[in-house]
């Protein structure tokens, strides 16, 4: 996720919640435990994870569908979360 949409998401999603983005943010870590940043990363992996292991859709086209910039973003992100790379959790 670009810093840019970053910055955006959290300033929509504090003021959803009629707080500062600030204030949001340390809320947020605070409840959930993570940065919604870390959060958002967290449920894109989830997601690419399940579209894997359906087999339908190349790497590449999974990481865009899951809002990553390209593969290698994801799959630096996917072996940060999970300890394989994806091409790892398919041949297993």
């Amino acid at each position: 996720m670009s810093k840019v949409l970053g910055v955006a998401l959290k300033k929509e999603l504090a003021g959803i919640a009629q707080l500062s983005p600030y204030y949001f943010s340390r809320a947020f870590k605070q409840s959930v435990g993570i940065s919604p940043h870390q959060y958002v990363i967290q449920q894109r992996v989830e997601r690419a994870k399940q579209l894997l292991l359906q087999g339908n859709m190349s790497l590449y086209e999974i990481a865009i569908a899951c809002g990553f910039t390209h593969q290698s973003h994801l799959t630096r992100h996917f072996k940060r979360l999970t300890g394989v790379t994806p091409k790892t959790l398919l041949k297993s």
